[in-house]
């Protein structure tokens, strides 16, 4: 008997984490989305992923935030399915996400300042990555 697949991909997880920064502060923006479907539709890591599988994923998202221990239970989630070679992109593609609509309200900062706790990325690597993504972001 073979073992069950895992719930998630880690492509999957990446989805997952970008629609919870989006929806972070209520308002999902229509920048935010075209950043994930772009983010999907480009980055290598999602060569292989099924597009189709982001409004699944982002319906698990959002029932996971209902719950009291919504975000606890999707960072479970992410911990089980998303393996540690990833941390970096996923935090990468977070920030890319919040500061894709040239908007960061204080919901969306503390979940980035979660998320990197939880993948346990480096202070100074995440200072790099948050600002390498407010310069792709820049607007005149």
């Amino acid at each position: 008997m073979s073992p069950e697949p895992h719930p998630l991909s880690p492509q999957d997880c990446l989805v997952a984490l970008m629609i919870a920064v989006s929806a972070a502060d209520q308002e999902i923006r229509t920048a935010e989305l075209v950043a994930i479907q772009a983010l999907v539709n480009h980055l290598p890591i999602f060569a292989e992923y099924d597009a189709d599988r982001i409004k699944t994923i982002a319906q698990t998202v959002f029932d996971l935030l209902e719950e009291e221990d919504g975000l606890d239970a999707l960072f479970g989630l992410v911990h089980g399915n998303l393996p540690e070679k990833l941390n970096e992109t996923a935090y990468t593609i977070a920030c890319d996400v919040a500061a894709s609509d040239g908007k960061l309200s204080q919901a969306e900062l503390r979940l980035l300042e979660e998320i990197r706790h939880e993948l346990q990325i480096d202070r100074l690597h995440a200072a790099a990555i948050e600002r390498g993504a407010r310069a792709r972001h820049m607007r005149l």
